[in-house]
This record gives structure tokens, C-alpha cells and sequence, in this order.
């Protein structure tokens, strides 16, 4: 991956973590312009997640953003919303990012 697609999927996950943080403020004090927003959000990633997708394929881009999202939503959950993963919880996400790692390995000429 290359620095400009590493951008564009640091740019979506900032832009799915904004919109998961507006939809738990939604799913806890609701209103209508508060989920227009949280819908237009997903709208933004979904369309800065085309761009790594172009760059560096469908499995690679959505592997790649499902563990930085995994991540980054996880750290936003604990710090901002207090919530506590449970130890199992915590070692799925360990290997989650373990399977991302080789799934992203560069594979040294192969295609």
C-alpha cells in the first residue's frame, strides 16, 4: 500500500469513526437531524473507501479498513463511551489484526 491510498484509508477511518461516535449519541438521544448526519458520514467513507479500492484492490481495501476501524472504534468506544471489551473480546481484536497483518504482508513480486 502505498502512501496516498494509506491516506485516503486514514481519511475514511476518521470519517467512520465520526459517524459511528454521531450514531451512538443518535441510538442514546435520538432526533432525526442527528441520524441524517451520522447516514451522511458513512456516505463520505464509503466514497474515500472507492479510492484505496482502486489503488489496492476489494479484499485488501476492506481488510485493511475493517481492522483500523476495528481499532479506532474500539479506542473511541473505551475512552469517550466508557465501555469495557471483556478479555476474550480483546483477544479477537488481537487476532484480527493479526490476520489483517497477513493478509496485507507484501508477498515479494507476486502477484
Amino acid at each position: 500500500m502505498g502512501g496516498i491510498s494509506f491516506l485516503w484509508l486514514s481519511a475514511a477511518t476518521a470519517v467512520f469513526v465520526a459517524a459511528n461516535g454521531v450514531l451512538k449519541t443518535y441510538t442514546v438521544k435520538g432526533g432525526w437531524p442527528v441520524l441524517v448526519g451520522a447516514l451522511a458520514l458513512f456516505c463520505v467513507g464509503n466514497w474515500l473507501m472507492v479510492q484505496v479500492m482502486r489503488a489496492n484492490g476489494l479484499g485488501l481495501a476492506i481488510a485493511l479498513s475493517a481492522i483500523f476501524q476495528l481499532v479506532a472504534i474500539s479506542l473511541m468506544a473505551i475512552v469517550v463511551f466508557g465501555e469495557r471489551p471483556s478479555p476474550l473480546q480483546l483477544a479477537g481484536m488481537a487476532l484480527g489484526v493479526v490476520a489483517v497483518a497477513m493478509i496485507a504482508w507484501p508477498q515479494g513480486g507476486r502477484a
